[in-house]
């Protein structure tokens, strides 16, 4: 844990220069730059991670078409080896350190400070709407002709469905200023879930009411509308300790890219399988990286499609459905993001990140993680 770690050291208000500890959390960073009319250039589906967890996992937005991931934005940072020598890194100085640490699952040592650029927004307010698509190819057509106009595109898929696969709704938005409106950074009271339910109220049945309602209701298909920042790019961090709504066995957390030319017919068996399974994803979000390659060696984001996914932990049955989803995944050469992962296999990884032993020879040999014993331990 890297929290105590919360200091802002520098920050340049005219150029949008931003230096601080690793473990300022991405929402402090917003209150502090946002009234100065900046914004992080990368932010994930949640504000209240750090700056080191972002550049460990070289996290990726709605944005990836325009500005890539985390690391693209990273100009360097302070690397603390456990024999104590202190790595500056940047593309200039020790860059092989920086390529190492940005993605590298915070095993290459501590990240103790980051310097980065942030990017210009007029205000707090998005200017988003929202679109209905019915299949899979209707999707690439949105995505397709909206990634030149549009700074965030994201869309939620259902994946209750066996029949008519591919229905979902796409949405697309720009920083935007509203004329009167507030400036304040923050609008939000979060609600807290009170308690895990005994039992699961995330069935195949629930879901597909759900999705059904969801699809069906009228701000599904809307024009442009002002939207404040922290419901459109952050709509579960309303709702602290959302994850015990999944009761008391937890869930899945499942993402996977792929490569463009393989996502329509790799999508479409997914989404066949989790129809067939009856283990619906209440969450679930389709995504289209841009032709921006990451940095960091063992970054996940690339060129393609990615498919985020959660799923309520019913044992047996759903790990044997993510291990189908693993074999589709791997069969289109695609890859399943670490930092949601909780059981790859070391086969699927070696696929998944074949610079993986090139990494290894960065990481600092006090630092490991349950993850990397489990995907590397016992592989000649």
């Amino acid at each position: 844990m890297t929290r105590g770690l919360d200091r802002f050291m520098a920050f340049d208000a005219v150029g949008g220069i931003l230096e601080c500890e690793s473990g300022v959390l991405l929402s402090d960073i917003i209150a502090l730059v946002l009234p100065r009319g900046w914004f992080p250039a990368v932010t994930p589906g949640t504000a209240f991670v750090t700056v080191g967890g972002a550049i460990a996992n070289d996290v990726h937005g709605k944005n990836h078409h325009h500005a890539g991931s985390f690391g693209h934005h990273l100009l360097s940072l302070d690397l603390r080896r456990s024999d104590g020598q202190i790595l500056r890194c940047s593309t200039d100085e020790n860059p092989e350190w920086f390529y190492a640490t940005i993605g590298g699952l915070g095993l290459t040592g501590l990240i103790l400070t980051a310097r980065m650029k942030l990017h210009r927004v007029p205000g707090p307010w998005i200017v988003a709407d929202s679109q209905r698509f019915a299949s899979l190819p209707e999707f690439f057509a949105l995505a397709g002709s909206s990634d030149s106009d549009y700074e965030y595109t994201v869309a939620w898929i259902d994946c209750s469905r066996r029949r008519g696969i591919g229905r979902g709704l796409f949405m697309r938005g720009n920083h935007a200023q509203r004329i009167g409106g507030t400036a304040n950074h923050s609008r939000r009271h979060p609600f807290r879930m009170p308690f895990t339910p005994p039992i699961s109220p995330i069935t195949g049945l629930t879901v597909a009411i759900f999705n059904e309602l969801y699809y069906r209701r009228g701000a599904a298909q809307s024009s442009e509308a002002f939207r404040h920042y922290e419901g459109y790019l952050y709509p579960l961090d309303g709702i602290l300790e959302w994850n015990r709504i999944y009761g008391p066995n937890g869930f899945f957390q499942y993402q996977c890219v792929l490569p463009l030319n393989e996502a329509p017919a790799a999508l479409s068996e997914i989404l066949t399988q989790i129809a067939r399974s009856g283990q619906a994803s209440p969450l679930s979000v389709l995504k289209r990286f841009g032709n921006i390659r990451s940095l960091g060696l063992m970054s996940f984001a690339r060129p393609g499609v990615t498919l985020a996914l959660d799923f309520p932990n019913r044992g047996a049955s759903t790990l044997a459905l993510l291990d189908s989803l693993d074999t589709i995944t791997r069969s289109a050469q695609g890859a399943v993001y670490p930092a949601k992962d909780a059981r790859m296999s070391a086969a699927a990884f070696r696929d998944y990140f074949p610079a993986w032993e090139r990494f290894g020879r960065f990481i600092d040999p006090k630092f490991s993680s349950s993850f990397w014993r489990r995907v590397t331990e016992g592989v000649a």
